[in-house]
């Protein structure tokens, strides 16, 4: 029976071919789609699943009461970690990790700066990462030891055995290499090239006690027996015995397990983070391959009439319902594993080019053998679903109306074709809605006035004998016409790397604790980043030897402070009375995305880690940078010269939500060409169907134009529903996707009547082809039987 079923099959797909193409074509696009999605969200629900130990590895967060809200952070003093692990027996080990510390490696001719961690020795026995070379009960023992990757190995060694090896590290430090980790998976949200012991930390003075200072991250690892629960209750009060400043901070334990997709947290409570991308792209993936299957629903009842005699027939000689309801399933399952073949097909050549679009190393494993099963699951319902209202359709024919001519089509096909076909294109215009608001949200925020400028500026670290030769090399580097201005500064303009809201001025409600951005810079802060002085003066220390503690401030931190004259008043921190000299204005320092925070530019006592160079324009920009490379090999050798162009590192803040809007594009793109293959299909139908009714038209002196007005107007009639559906549905999402943005735009009705016209005009192109196509034909040719 089941090879009878095949045989059936094949020849109703050769029977029917352009039908059984367009099936086959939108059911592959469906499962392809499919494939590819589930493979990123199985990529990214395995992010850093492979530990041993992970469900019971916790990071430490803090929740604190700010003005009527809890904030949520993940960042922690450095003396906490040893406290938990002395204080609480529940707990198997405490690791601090301070993260994206670099470098500089140095053995001889090779020199490599290295991006790694200052950790706790306990790290390798909590994070599953194996060791190539050495013991992990002693390699993060010794103050001068450091264990790398083995690609740094490589780089630093080549074949030869890097373990015991000694490299200079910033020129200063003399390490041993006590181990060589195998390279960090592409499923690990670590990134880094080496670790070192955090006994070096604090050889190099770099370790504190302050509470205050919340710079790392900090894991526990319960023991196995531990009671989780009870655990993560008691030790919510640790600051209240251990930080007198904030006794009201919650300690607060998040599991590991749960930190990649869920980072999100509003007024003490998890709202999601990447989970939502995810969940968003497989709702996606879903309605894809629903409206794959719509089609093959709607292309199978329209041929009802094609198979009822045979239907009829196979009743009359006994066949039973189920039995035709099981062919009809067979042969929707047929088309199915088919189509899954030219998925397959889709898939190796798109995953590639997929897996650059979301920026991860996607790969399918045919070698797999879950992967083939959960295929065939796939196949098999989507074959079942796409199938089955066909089957129970198509199976329910009466065979004394089919055989004796009188079975009349009925709305039993038509109704359910039409529901289908408008939830089809409502789901096309809820996601060309949704595309075009995400492109409108992304131009705004690109264009917006970021308040300084990033054209030909670039930055570099101070690192080496930087520091100590810094005048000379500014000297040398307006001298040689390189730069029109040079300025340190404590982070990259385009990042905040410290805030805190105990600054405090005269007049300060000392119950509204707000966040103030923390920013350093020294002389030529202003002329340097383009940033406008709208009230006072920049920062001049030659001129102005007291600008050594004087701040600038920025228009929301003179606003917040509410002083009647700014100019000369003080602002405390870290027990220095900072004076402000100028109120700059407002710019752009983390995402542009966000209300731009109050902030205080600090002066010359501060610390700096960064220098911004404007590069004459006089120069071509290679000519610039060459001449500021030789001035930094002139006055520090040891180091490579490396820098940033501030416009690229700006313009990756957009990388997220551009990957979103491409994604979105692409999938609108696919379900409004599956979408237009099931009408196409049905226009088809509908025509050769009509086509008698059609040539008596035109006998009786019927238009071209008013016979394609007629087949189309129908499909029209649908669409415009779907419009209406569509409408509230996208708004509702979209609007709610917008509030995550505090620099957003207004969702303007325009978009909705731009979609509708272009679903409207992909309709009408779509179906009036397969009109005209009927308009035109002679009539003779229709009505020559009759």
């Amino acid at each position: 029976m089941f090879k009878n079923y095949l045989k059936i099959a094949w020849r109703n797909l050769l029977r029917n071919k352009s039908f059984s193409v367009l099936n086959i074509v939108g059911l592959s696009i469906g499962l392809a789609v499919t494939t590819l999605i589930v493979i990123w969200v199985n990529f990214e629900i395995g992010m850093d699943q492979f530990h041993e130990n992970k469900n019971r590895i916790y990071q430490v967060y803090n929740q604190h009461p700010v003005n009527g809200e809890i904030w949520t952070w993940n960042s922690t003093p450095k003396i906490m970690g040893p406290i938990i692990q002395e204080d609480y027996p529940e707990v198997e080990s405490a690791v601090r990790l301070q993260e994206d510390s670099e470098f500089l490696f140095a053995q001889g001719d090779v020199r490599i700066n290295g991006n790694g961690i200052i950790t706790d020795p306990d790290f390798l026995k909590m994070f599953s990462f194996p060791l190539l070379e050495g013991s992990i009960e002693t390699v993060l023992e010794d103050v001068n030891s450091v264990v790398i990757t083995e690609s740094f190995a490589k780089k630093m060694f080549g074949n030869v055995p890097a373990v015991g090896k000694i490299v200079k590290v910033d020129n200063t430090d003399s390490f041993t290499i006590s181990g060589v980790l195998k390279d960090l998976p592409s499923s690990t949200a670590f990134e880094f090239d080496f670790l070192m012991p955090w006994a070096f930390l604090k050889q190099r003075g770099w370790d504190d006690k302050n509470w205050s200072n919340n710079s790392i991250a900090t894991f526990v690892m319960l023991k196995k027996e531990a009671d989780h629960a009870a655990f993560i209750k008691r030790i919510e009060g640790l600051r209240k015995v251990y930080d007198k400043d904030s006794p009201e901070m919650v300690t607060y334990l998040y599991p590991f397990t749960r930190s990649w997709l869920y980072s999100n947290f509003e007024n003490g409570k998890e709202i999601g983070g990447r989970i939502d991308v995810i969940r968003m792209f497989g709702i996606i993936a879903s309605i894809i391959l629903i409206i794959a299957c719509i089609n093959f629903m709607n292309l199978s009842t329209a041929r009802s009439e094609k198979r009822a005699k045979e239907v009829g027939v196979r009743k009359v000689v006994g066949a039973r319902r189920l039995a035709l309801v099981s062919q009809f399933l067979g042969e929707s399952i047929f088309i199915s594993f088919i189509a899954a073949v030219f998925a397959l097909i889709f898939v190796i050549i798109g995953l590639p080019h997929f897996g650059a679009l979301v920026e991860k190393p996607l790969s399918l494993d045919l070698t797999n053998v879950g992967f083939w099963i959960s295929a065939f699951g796939v196949i098999c319902f989507t074959g079942l679903l796409a199938g089955s209202y066909p089957a129970l359709f198509l199976s329910g024919f009466k065979p004394s109306s089919v055989l004796k001519g009188t079975f009349i089509k009925s709305n039993a096909a038509v109704t359910p074709r039409k529901v289908l076909v408008v939830l089809q294109f409502s789901a096309a215009i809820i996601l060309i809605t949704s595309s075009m608001i995400v492109a409108q949200q992304l131009k705004k925020v690109q264009d917006r006035q970021t308040g300084y400028s990033k054209s030909n500026l670039v930055y570099t670290s101070i690192e080496g004998d930087v520091e100590k030769n810094y005048a000379l090399i500014k000297e040398e580097l307006l001298a040689s016409g390189a730069a029109t201005s040079i300025t340190r500064t404590s982070s990259p303009i385009t990042e905040g790397w410290s805030n805190t809201w105990g600054f405090e001025w005269q007049g300060k409600n000392e119950e509204n604790k707000i966040i103030i951005q923390r920013f350093v810079a020294d002389e030529d802060v202003s002329e340097t980043l383009g940033v406008e002085i709208v009230e006072g003066r920049d920062l001049d220390l030659d001129m102005y030897p007291t600008d050594s503690t004087a701040v600038l401030i920025n228009e929301s931190a003179a606003a917040l402070m509410n002083f009647d004259e700014p100019i000369g008043q003080i602002v405390k921190d870290n027990g220095i009375d900072w004076h402000i000299v100028g109120v700059a204005k407002d710019f752009v320092l983390e995402s542009p995305f966000q209300k731009i925070d109050p902030m205080v530019i600090e002066g010359a006592k501060a610390w700096f880690n960064i220098i911004h160079i404007k590069l004459n324009t006089a120069n071509s920009t290679s000519e610039s940078l060459a001449k500021v490379e030789s001035v930094f090999r002139k006055y520090n050798p040891e180091y490579p010269f490396e820098y940033e162009f501030v416009d690229q590192e700006y313009a990756q803040k957009f990388n997220d939500e551009k990957r979103t809007g491409q994604l979105v594009s692409l999938f609108t793109l696919l379900t409004i060409f599956i979408s237009c293959l099931g009408l196409f299909g049905l226009a088809s139908y509908m025509a050769e169907n009509r086509i008698k009714e059609i040539g008596i038209r035109k006998v009786l002196g019927a238009s071209v134009t008013s016979i394609t007005t007629l087949l189309s107007k129908d499909f029209l009639k649908l669409v415009l529903i779907a419009i209406v559906l569509a409408v509230p549905i996208s708004w509702y999402f979209m609007n709610n996707w917008l509030e995550d943005f505090a620099y957003r735009i207004k969702i303007s009705w325009w978009i909705f009547v731009l979609a509708g016209v272009v679903a409207l005009a992909i309709a009408l192109i779509t179906v009036s082809y397969q009109s005209i196509k009927a308009a035109i034909v002679n009539p003779i040719k229709s009505l020559r039987t009759e």
